[in-house]
């Protein structure tokens, strides 16, 4: 039968591949040290497990709750808004709590896109970024994913040529997948862009407070005029250690905010309000456990950097997110990503993901992820060496002839 029409619009999930690998290789009793997903590990923190355990049962929590978040929930991000960024919120009219990022994605993607509409997106991103629109019926045209100044001559050639103009550009900082940061300047320079030409900013801060430099990334809201063009979107996530509470926030321009709160009206019913609460309490709670992330984090990623530097593949250091983006070791490169990360798993047991998940142009890379302690983080690293130690020459069923010499 004829696929869906959404559905075509969907290329083939690359992860799952990997994944195909990885299932086969535990069944078979294998140990895989699995850097692949950005699932994090670390606990929940304690105060915020014991306010929805508080919550749980309470007159009236079993009800439907608010789609756009309860009032107490919602203040509290405005309050955090506040804190950390210098940004003044209005509760009622600037946010919307989310089911985490990506469906706040997704569904803003729903509330503004028509069909044909070209939305600028970086090459490579977070999937939900480019498939968020294709799936609304939009296009998509990729912009470089660092922040530099070829970033902004790429989306000068995107509204010069697009046809129709683009209506959004996407930002991810810090990067998934890529880790990079932008600054203040590059957010100056984008809002002033965004507004010479009528264009949306929707900018994905999911990692605001996973970094390593003591310099915090900021809010593309920080920027004077910015709230004239730009949502953010963050999550509870990666900061509270709450990936699987689907807790997240739009903040921003109250006409695209209202807008999403109107698709999202119309889906869903919010978060469990139990969860809302405890959510609250994380938000307005105390910042050590952010603190400990941040160093668990840390401390991972020198302990990745130092052991994969000693097994023979160099890693760049990240300033900031739970993730590396690594260039494939020199004599697999032409295998491409989905290729070597299979490789990885069967000769070394460790998954990573393939850079080409995240767009044609991360093919070279792959990402790998914080979400294991530095022991088993420095014997991925030894499984590594025994495989790159072997050489290419032994994998004459793998690696292609043009490769060996």
């Amino acid at each position: 039968m004829e696929e869906f029409h959404r559905i075509r619009r969907l290329p083939p999930y690359v992860f799952e591949q990997v994944n195909r690998v990885k299932a086969a290789a535990r069944n078979a009793g294998a140990d895989i040290i699995d850097l692949g997903m950005g699932n994090p590990d670390l606990p929940t923190p304690a105060h915020v497990i014991d306010k929805l355990k508080d919550t749980i049962g309470k007159p009236r929590t079993d009800r439907y709750s608010s789609s756009r978040g309860i009032p107490g929930l919602r203040r509290a991000q405005a309050a955090y808004y506040d804190r950390r960024f210098g940004v003044k919120l209005n509760p009622e009219t600037q946010i919307v709590a989310t089911l985490g990022s990506k469906e706040g994605f997704a569904n803003v993607a729903q509330a503004i896109t028509a069909p044909g509409d070209v939305v600028l997106v970086p090459n490579p991103s977070y999937p939900i970024h480019a498939f968020g629109f294709l799936m609304a019926g939009g296009a998509i045209r990729s912009v470089p994913a660092e922040p530099t100044p070829e970033f902004f001559v790429a989306l000068e050639r995107a509204v010069v040529h697009s046809i129709p103009k683009p209506i959004a550009v996407v930002t991810c900082y810090p990067a998934n997948p890529t880790a990079y940061v932008a600054d203040l300047d590059f957010y100056r320079d984008l809002v002033a862009f965004a507004k010479k030409h009528g264009i949306l900013v929707l900018s994905d801060l999911a990692y605001a407070e996973v970094y390593f430099d003591n310099n915090p990334p900021p809010s593309i809201l920080q920027v004077p005029g910015a709230m004239d063009v730009a949502v953010e979107f963050t999550s509870m996530s990666k900061t509270f250690s709450m990936p699987g509470w689907r807790i997240g926030f739009a903040v921003g321009n109250e006409r695209l905010i209202a807008a999403l709160a109107r698709v999202k009206s119309y889906l869903d019913y919010g978060a469990f309000t139990p969860v809302q609460v405890a959510a609250t309490a994380a938000l307005n709670g105390p910042e050590d456990c952010i603190r400990e992330m941040r160093d668990t984090y840390r401390r991972r990623r020198d302990a990745m950097v130092e052991s994969f530097g000693r097994a023979g593949w160099p890693i760049p250091s990240p300033r900031a997110s739970m993730f590396a983006w690594a260039p494939l070791p020199e004599p697999f490169r032409s295998l491409g990503s989905v290729e070597f990360s299979k490789l990885l798993v069967e000769k070394a047991e460790v998954a990573v993901a393939p850079g080409i998940g995240f767009g044609e142009h991360g093919d070279g890379h792959v990402r790998i992820a914080l979400v294991e302690n530095e022991q088993r983080i420095r014997q991925a690293a030894r499984n590594i060496r025994r495989f790159l130690d072997t050489g290419v020459d032994t994998l004459h069923n793998v690696v292609p002839l043009a490769t060996r010499r």
